[in-house]
């Protein structure tokens, strides 16, 4: 039986969707863990997916926002909101741990700093993840706002 919030999400998202005008069907899933409860929102939409993802996920990041904000609006309390289109964010995981990998290796053989720029703090919370996980790399980020970039160094 779906909760007050998945309830609650649902109804957000499919109003969301239906003043855009595109066809889509939304599901929501709560998962709980030892840092709380995580509902996870997904939209599948056969024709217009592109849409709702926008280049590099920019749609996808600011409907999922959006979402975070009228649900803590309509609730009185944060709850963290994850959102995917069409399986999009599960790909662009995988290529971002095939990125961390791809780094981390060519650290350890050239045994050089390898450099990661453009990336979105959540893309580089995925990589700084990954690469915990990995033996004989390290990464760290530096720099500030929009020129912030991930290193990834051989230990």
């Amino acid at each position: 039986m779906a909760s007050a919030i998945e309830k609650t999400l649902v109804e957000l998202t499919d109003k969301l969707i239906q003043l855009t005008g595109i066809q889509a069907v939304v599901t929501v899933t709560e998962e709980t863990s030892e840092e709380g409860a995580t509902y996870h929102v997904v939209i599948e939409s056969e024709k217009e997916a592109g849409l709702l993802i926008g280049a590099h996920g920019q749609t996808l990041a600011a409907i999922q926002s959006f979402l975070g904000m009228a649900l803590r609006t309509r609730t009185g309390e944060w709850h963290r909101v994850v959102l995917d289109v069409s399986g999009w964010r599960q790909k662009h995981e995988e290529y971002l741990l095939s990125l961390a990998k791809q780094a981390a290796d060519r650290a350890k053989q050239t045994h050089e700093a390898q450099y990661l720029y453009n990336l979105t703090p959540d893309q580089r919370r995925v990589i700084h993840t990954a690469l915990s996980e990995m033996k004989g790399v390290i990464s760290e980020s530096e720099g500030e706002g929009a020129d912030r970039y991930l290193i990834v160094k051989p230990e």
